[in-house]
């Protein structure tokens, strides 16, 4: 990678058709387009073939909007380090400069998509902005845990400006770091005794170790960072061996032993502080090879790389491995204003509360019409009894998928592409990914889970008894289409800009809310199949109370399991595969909330336009789908033509009239 200069980025604003440049950043303010933004009628209105439409947006601030996110790209592939404080540093002034710019746009001459795209970027920018604080509070918690960390990023940051490298010092530094990790593993050894380490004298003049500690949460957050930090060590090594032979002479063995230490101190913290086991990838860095790339997600914002320690797969029956990193009651408030959700999180608890409440109800209802009295978990056993045989069920996933396009194409609820309908793909789920996903996922393609021959006799029944045909019927079309395969064909066609804003209380609420929407259709017919969709309403309504409750500090891994079990009627071992995607790192704290509560956002809205008359099914339905991954509330100021102002802030109570 090569060191991109530090410059003011300048706001261009295109005038479509005009090709002219608007304003500067100083902002003597924006000319409206020359053609003016389709009417709403226009816009929501049914077309012959949507999916041979083109996207005609006009959006004054998408320009922007595309700047932002390539030029947030290059500097994150630049500062790729994520605890250095020079990443964060950097990447908070690119924030406030493109927030200083953002302002000197005149809002007033805007759009409706300008004024609906300059309030999501703002509210992004801000969110960025105050994530920059949490993340260093977070980082700052972890620093007695490896505050040798400094050494790594200075080396592989002066690498990354290309800076001349003197061996000499460089080694020197590495031996001086090799005793810092053996220094601060004393220092945590101490810590788990309870008592005060004393040391060997050295040079540093120290002959005592103060102990150190520290949570098991705060120590797995650090088990990640050393994962990436050992990785880029190695990358700065590998790029000079080999090829700098005064570099090889002096550097070889402090690196050798640095990370030989860095290796030991990795496995020490994780089976004596966080309490899992970890496997060693060989990696042989004795000549020169090329860099590794790295990814973008986990908690920390990246993937373990070959080569680096990391935690072997999931055994069934085992949650130990499951932790998580609670983020605490104010960050949650910070969550829930960037996904303009104007509640707090015990309102959202009660409002989950409220609705499983609901369900329990309509559960003892089908429970009597299949003989089981109120006795509603017996009536579940039941249901999940009714699985087909082994072989079957890609065969029952195809016909539930069609099973749902002709319900829809049959009342003509959304327009369905040709070659939306004509490209979704099957694949089967490995039984290692099971463990972490026990059901389906979805999009183009719907990967199935279902036993196989390697698992053991309760792994597989457990697996048969979760996927059975009726939690299947509630499932698949949530999945497909009009769920997530049907989003991201259109999603991908109709202003895609607005992926940077992208939310799971859009992406998972327009799915779940298909599954609120096809219950009120009566698209479940028989009280098995009633069963099937109120467990996975009562899944998502339990999702919202055990994960905001998990970030809030009021209930462990282990209870959130148990708490799927005894309350939803789960299995045991899916209910670990859920609470350990819920907090493994890869989805932010209310992804897991997102699906019910977006689909409430959903349904209030379509309640406002569809059942009113104002929009038909179809109108309303193609409308959302052409509006990108937005916060639902954007989606409504959009339908509803509501005039927005430069201070906006989100004041949608989507619940507050709730009917039962």
């Amino acid at each position: 990678m090569r060191r991109t200069p530090v410059a003011v980025v300048s706001l261009f604003i295109v005038l479509w058709h005009q090709g002219s440049i608007l304003a500067d950043a100083a902002g003597s303010g924006l000319q409206r387009p020359a053609r003016s933004a389709p009417a709403r009628s226009e816009r929501a209105g049914p077309s012959a073939s949507i999916g041979d439409d083109l996207d005609t947006s006009q959006s004054e601030l998408r320009p922007l909007i595309e700047r932002f996110t390539v030029d947030l790209g290059s500097l994150n592939r630049f500062y790729a380090i994520p605890i250095s404080p020079t990443r964060r540093e950097r990447l908070r002034k690119f924030y406030t400069e493109w927030l200083q710019k953002l302002e000197g746009v005149n809002f007033e001459v805007l759009s409706m998509d300008g004024r609906v795209d300059y309030l999501l970027f703002r509210n992004h920018l801000e969110y960025l902005l105050r994530q920059l604080d949490i993340q260093a509070k977070q980082i700052a918690e972890m620093e007695p845990l490896l505050p040798f960390a400094k050494t790594i990023i200075e080396l592989e940051e002066s690498r990354r400006r290309m800076e001349p490298v003197r061996p000499e010092q460089v080694a020197e530094r590495l031996a001086i770091m090799r005793r810092q990790i053996e220094d601060v593993r004393r220092a945590v050894e101490a810590g788990l005794r309870g008592e005060r380490a004393d040391g060997q004298p050295r040079d540093r003049g120290t002959d005592a170790i103060t102990p150190i500690r520290a949570t098991r949460v705060v120590a797995n957050r650090a088990l990640q960072a050393l994962q990436n930090l050992r990785t880029t060590l190695r990358n700065w090594f590998a790029f000079y061996n080999g090829y700098d032979p005064l570099f090889t002479w002096w550097v070889s063995e402090p690196y050798q032993s640095a990370d030989q230490a860095l290796g030991s101190y990795i496995d020490f913290l994780a089976q004596r502080v966080v309490g899992v086991r970890l496997d060693e990838a060989p990696v042989v860095v004795s000549g020169p090879s090329p860099g590794m790339g790295r990814g973008a997600s986990g908690p920390m914002g990246q993937r373990p790389q070959p080569g680096t320690v990391r935690a072997p797969s999931p055994q069934p029956g085992e949650a130990s491995d499951i932790i998580g990193d609670p983020i605490g009651r104010e960050a949650l408030l910070v969550e829930l204003a960037r996904e303009m959700i104007p509640y707090t999180p015990e309102e959202l608890i009660a409002i989950a509360e409220k609705e499983m409440a609901w369900c329990e109800n309509e559960m003892k209802k089908a429970a009597r019409e299949l003989g089981f009295g109120e006795d509603w978990k017996r009536a579940l056993e039941y249901v999940k009894t009714r699985y087909v045989e082994p072989g079957k069920q890609p065969e029952l996933v195809r016909d539930l998928a069609m099973e749902a396009i002709r319900f829809l194409e049959e009342r003509d609820l959304v327009t369905i592409p040709p070659v939306a309908k004509e490209t979704w793909r099957m694949e089967m789920m490995s039984p290692e990914r099971q463990l972490v996903n026990p059901f389906f996922t979805g999009g183009e393609v719907i990967t199935v889970s279902y036993p196989t021959n390697t698992m053991s006799h309760e792994a597989k029944m457990m697996s048969l008894r979760g996927n059975n045909r009726h939690f299947s019927r509630a499932t698949v079309f949530h999945e497909l289409i009009p769920g997530h395969h049907l989003q991201g064909f259109m999603t991908a066609r109709y202003k895609p800009y607005r992926n940077l804003f992208s939310t799971p209380f859009w992406g998972e609420g327009w799915a779940l809310y298909w599954e609120l929407l096809l219950w009120d259709l009566g698209f479940h017919r028989l009280p098995e199949d009633r069963i099937g969709a109120l467990f996975w309403r009562m899944h998502r309504c339990a999702r919202i109370i055990f994960s905001l409750k998990f970030h809030l500090g009021e209930m462990t891994p282990e209870e959130c399991i148990d708490f799927l079990v005894t309350r939803v009627g789960h299995e045991r071992a899916n209910a670990e595969g859920e609470v350990r995607r819920s907090f493994g790192g890869q989805y932010g704290p209310l992804y897991q909330a997102a699906y019910l509560l977006g689909g409430l956002q959903f349904r209030a809205l379509h309640r406002e336009l569809v059942e009113s008359g104002k929009m038909t099914n179809r109108a309303f339905h193609d409308a959302i789908l052409k509006e990108g991954r937005i916060p639902v509330e954007m989606v409504r100021a959009i339908l509803t033509r509501q005039p927005l102002t430069r201070d906006f802030r989100s004041s949608w109570r989507f619940y507050d009239l709730e009917r039962r």
